[in-house]
């Protein structure tokens, strides 16, 4: 009978928080660059939001991307709520704007 060999506890850990990272803060990532792009793209407002919720399909895919790519869970952490804190603070800059 063959025995298994489990993966370590931080194996496991690391993994899961970067599918927590890319779920979480890609949908975060992937709102917030909806919605600045709703709001200041120089379109009519059904246009600009059409292309906004097109568009935030990539930026989820950009952000699952780079949550398996990285060394390590940390840096999927940093890469997608470093651009998430950008957009938000470029949507509240807009909304105070307007």
């Amino acid at each position: 009978m063959k025995s298994k060999t489990s993966l370590p506890a931080s194996y496991r850990l690391a993994v899961t928080s970067r599918v927590l990272a890319a779920v979480v803060g890609g949908y975060l990532m992937a709102s917030l660059a909806a919605i600045c792009l709703a709001l200041w793209l120089p379109t009519a407002r059904a246009d600009a939001v059409i292309v906004g919720m097109m568009s935030s399909f990539v930026f989820y895919l950009l952000a699952v991307l780079w949550c398996f790519a990285c060394r390590t869970a940390w840096q999927a952490w940093i890469g997608v709520l470093l651009p998430s804190a950008l957009l938000g603070a470029a949507f509240a800059c807009g909304r105070w704007l307007i």
